[in-house]
């Protein structure tokens, strides 16, 4: 690889080509949104979330920062900041990744197998060392109060030009979320 911005513009594009929503936060390729949809068979499963990326200046041999906006019930997700557990990432990471892998790999391992003995989220890793059941309930339930397609950017019915959008559904929600990603 010829340098590091090559391989975040390939990576990226990547990531844009797969099945993933990616949504630039601005002219730069290092900060963007990525739709993400919990894992199937999981108390995640049809749960959305608008994921921040941050690649940085180090990237790939330095991975990239991780975040959920919309709420998420997780023992190695910090519930009001959104921030992924580093290590999590970090321990695996190697150049040889790309962002594609994080949304099909890291982020589906990390919904399907928590690791309750290192919460960002004590909570939530208290209820599932506790009860199982309570904690797979309380995941369903921030799922449909919090992870709906509308909750992570996205309408429902697919809207995608401006016109198509009236200003309650679109204007109020860029402040909301900006404030979210930046605590």
């Amino acid at each position: 690889m010829s340098s590091p911005s090559k391989r975040r513009e390939m990576d990226l594009m990547k990531l844009m080509m797969s099945d993933y929503k990616v949504e630039m936060i601005n002219d730069g390729m290092q900060e963007f949104y990525v739709e993400f949809h919990g894992p199937k068979d999981s108390p995640y499963q049809g749960g959305v979330w608008r994921v921040r990326v941050e690649l940085p200046d180090a990237y790939p041999y330095k991975s990239p920062s991780i975040g959920f906006v919309n709420k998420i019930y997780h023992p190695n997700v910090d519930e009001m900041s959104g921030s992924v557990c580093l290590d999590v990432i970090n321990q695996t990471w190697s150049p040889m990744f790309d962002l594609v892998n994080v949304f099909e790999v890291f982020l589906p391992q990390l919904l399907l197998y928590p690791n309750p003995s290192d919460p960002l989220n004590g909570e939530a890793a208290a209820m599932m060392m506790r009860d199982r059941n309570a904690y797979e309930q309380r995941v369903k339930e921030y799922c449909e109060k919090y992870a709906k397609p509308e909750d992570a950017g996205a309408a429902p019915d697919e809207k995608s030009s401006d016109e198509e959008l009236s200003e309650d559904e679109y204007g109020s929600s860029d402040d909301e979320v900006a404030g979210k990603a930046d605590p």
